[in-house]
């Protein structure tokens, strides 16, 4: 288990890309980081932690690989992974929320 060990040893976004031998965009990830950190950690929860070593890293690797993308196309607004961008001020009313009578 010396691979799984390694991995669980990494702290920041750009050693998990080296990690996997995965391409990225410095720029991005600077930008990004947590964001792609968070959709990560979401899609290794997914995983099937009973599987072997090797496909288990297989599945963190593609899931890195999708968390990143995401955030090529899209923003972290867009994607509301934190309760900050969940969470709807209470005193505020939307204009589409009245109705005339």
């Amino acid at each position: 288990m010396i691979a799984l060990e390694q991995f669980n040893q990494i702290t920041d976004a750009e050693a998990y890309f080296e990690f996997f031998g995965l391409d990225y965009d410095p720029q991005i990830v600077n930008v990004n980081r947590l964001h792609i950190l968070r959709k990560f950690s979401q899609l290794m929860a997914d995983e099937d932690q009973t599987q072997s070593e090797e496909h288990l890293l297989q599945s963190y690797r593609q899931a890195l690989q999708v968390a990143y993308s995401v955030f090529t196309t899209s923003n972290s607004v867009e994607q509301k992974l934190f309760k900050v961008f969940q969470d709807r001020p209470k005193n505020i009313v939307m204009l589409s929320e009245i109705e005339l009578e």
